[in-house]
């Protein structure tokens, strides 16, 4: 007996099975009228690793028409990291007595020399995974003769969970607690990517987690600028379903917008008290990303009132070029221009077990999502 739509929909993830064969039914009719419009495929781009994992573990990327193609951008956080930051990372480490805190996907990063976090802890280095960036204040305070380091990486959404523990460190008036500044910002990575005279990317699926803190008005650029379709989308298989149906019927209409489809999480000015947190801590800098290279105000940097908490500074550690691993993908794959596959390292000398690049990393990497999933 044939299955129906609805039971092609095996994994769990799927909490209403009929609605999504449904919306499945939508999309495939709106991508061929869309495709009409943008020469045989419409590329999207999902912003953020979370969606690219969801969209992976759900299955949907195999329900998809032939002409609808969803490229992975630069949203994950430990992807973005330079080379040369990552090797920041591993020399703040290997200075005497220094405690590195540090999220766990920070552990298996190679640095220009091949190794890592975890190597570096085998060597003796004190690096201790943390699950907040408070876990590495109230480690400060409690052995006050060690300098303990927290890895700060990511985008608008760590910075001011960051940003609040370095509030609380100054009000303890905790001299042994500092941090990296790693981070990156997602409305000048989109300027970026839509400057590239070779894009080909016809709508973002914004990231919900970075606009509840920025709100939707900084991505109006993209729709009124580069007449490119945005939305922001949730992470439940369902609300991507919806956000790429909105995107689609923005294509066909012809009429670019800023849509919130996770409206019951995202408001328009976003988060105020976080917002004004970022603003307090860290000031716009100029930002080394993966594969781009340095690029001005892309990213932060500590504020005047906050420079003492800088640890790049405070045990001078310089920033030095380093090349891509020879022969990764993942710079090219974060830049929508190479799927997972096309890396010739993928699933063979670059595995989750042994990875060459961060995209086989981080839980939010859009090959260790592919490797784990499959396209």
């Amino acid at each position: 007996m044939k299955a129906s739509p609805a039971e092609r929909f095996s994994s769990p993830l799927w909490r209403d099975r009929a609605l999504a064969a449904s919306a499945i039914s939508e999309i495939t009719r709106l991508a061929a009228e869309a495709a009409s419009k943008t020469g045989g495929t419409v590329n999207f781009m999902e912003v953020c690793g979370t969606h690219t994992m969801a969209i992976a573990a759900s299955g949907m990327r195999r329900l998809f028409p032939k002409e609808l193609r969803m490229l992975s951008g630069p949203g994950c956080p430990v992807c973005v990291t330079s080379q040369g930051d990552i090797d920041r990372v591993l020399a703040l480490a290997a200075v005497p007595g220094v405690i590195i805190a540090t999220f766990g996907d920070m552990l298996k990063v190679k640095g220009s020399k091949g190794l890592d976090l975890g190597s570096a802890r085998e060597r003796g280095a004190d690096i201790r995974v943390v699950y907040s960036p408070l876990d590495a204040v109230a480690m400060a305070a409690a052995e006050p003769s060690r300098q303990v380091v927290f890895i700060g990486v990511g985008f608008e959404t760590t910075a001011p969970v960051i940003g609040g523990a370095v509030v609380r460190a100054k009000k303890l008036g905790l001299k042994n607690f500092s941090s990296t500044a790693f981070f990156k910002l997602v409305p000048p990575a989109l300027e970026l990517l839509l400057s590239d005279p070779e894009n080909k990317i016809h709508g973002f699926m914004l990231p919900g987690h970075v606009s509840a803190i920025i709100g939707t008005a900084p991505y109006k650029f993209v729709a009124e600028k580069h007449r490119v379709p945005c939305v922001v989308t949730g992470f439940e298989p369902l609300d991507i379903l919806s956000g790429i149906s909105m995107l689609l019927k923005q294509v066909v209409s012809g009429k670019p917008l800023v849509e919130d489809e996770y409206f019951r999480a995202v408001r328009a000015e976003g988060n105020p008290a976080a917002l004004k947190l970022m603003k307090e801590v860290f000031s716009v800098s100029a930002a080394t990303w993966r594969a781009i290279g340095r690029v001005g105000n892309t990213g932060l940097e500590f504020s005047k009132a906050y420079a003492s908490f800088d640890a790049v500074k405070r045990f001078k550690i310089e920033y030095r070029e380093a090349p891509e691993p020879k022969g990764c993908l993942c710079g090219t794959i974060l830049l929508g221009k190479a799927l997972p596959p096309d890396c010739p390292l993928f699933g063979k000398a670059c595995t989750p077990s042994n990875a060459v690049g961060p995209c086989m990393v981080s839980s939010e990497g859009a090959c260790a999502a592919w490797f784990k999933y499959g396209g």
